[in-house]
């Protein structure tokens, strides 16, 4: 079931929703808009290895915006800090967003209950397009968790994004065994 904008305000007031900064005004009827944050990554590497560290180049959007080009990932970060403690965050993109031709998502579009953070953006597109800091790119749906929780993900001793931060992070696949 997916949460109503009064039920997630409800949860905002309880505390089991955290959104850093948080604006009314970005309250849908079932999800919370997003913003693109300052922030963009892309790996140093033409070529990446799921086995070893990717290293990437962070970069700072200036105030005229960037232009994304395709065939290119750029990592993003929402400039919302959030935490879900009764919920599972999805993250969406704006249908907005999608007829520019922007996937902010690969794969990653489902939270755990128990993260704690800003969300990493995979972003691609499909023709050259600018885009700038602070426009809205996505929107967080919650659905309801039925049942106790045993393993929230911030407390997860083998977690690979719970280190907080306002920037992207790269793929942390080389950690796993395989």
């Amino acid at each position: 079931m997916i949460l109503s904008d009064k039920k997630i305000m409800e949860g905002i007031e309880a505390g089991q929703i955290v959104i850093e900064p948080f604006d009314r005004d970005c309250l849908g009827t079932n999800s919370y808009d997003v913003h693109l944050g300052k922030w963009l990554a892309c790996y140093e590497d033409e070529v990446l290895d799921a086995r070893r560290h990717n290293k990437i180049r962070h970069f700072e959007i200036p105030e005229e915006g960037i232009v994304l080009q395709p065939g290119r990932l750029y990592l993003g970060v929402t400039q919302e800090y959030t935490e879900t403690f009764n919920s599972v965050p999805f993250l969406e993109g704006k249908s907005s967003v999608g007829r520019l031709g922007i996937d902010i998502h690969a794969t990653a579009g489902k939270g755990d209950v128990g993260f704690c953070n800003h969300w990493t953006l995979e972003i691609s597109c499909t023709q050259p397009v600018r885009v700038y800091a602070g426009m809205p790119v996505g929107q967080l749906i919650y659905f309801a968790v039925e049942g106790d929780i045993e393993n929230y993900y911030h407390r997860k001793r083998n977690a690979k994004y719970n280190e907080r931060t306002d920037k992207p992070v790269e793929s942390m696949m080389w950690r796993n065994v395989f």
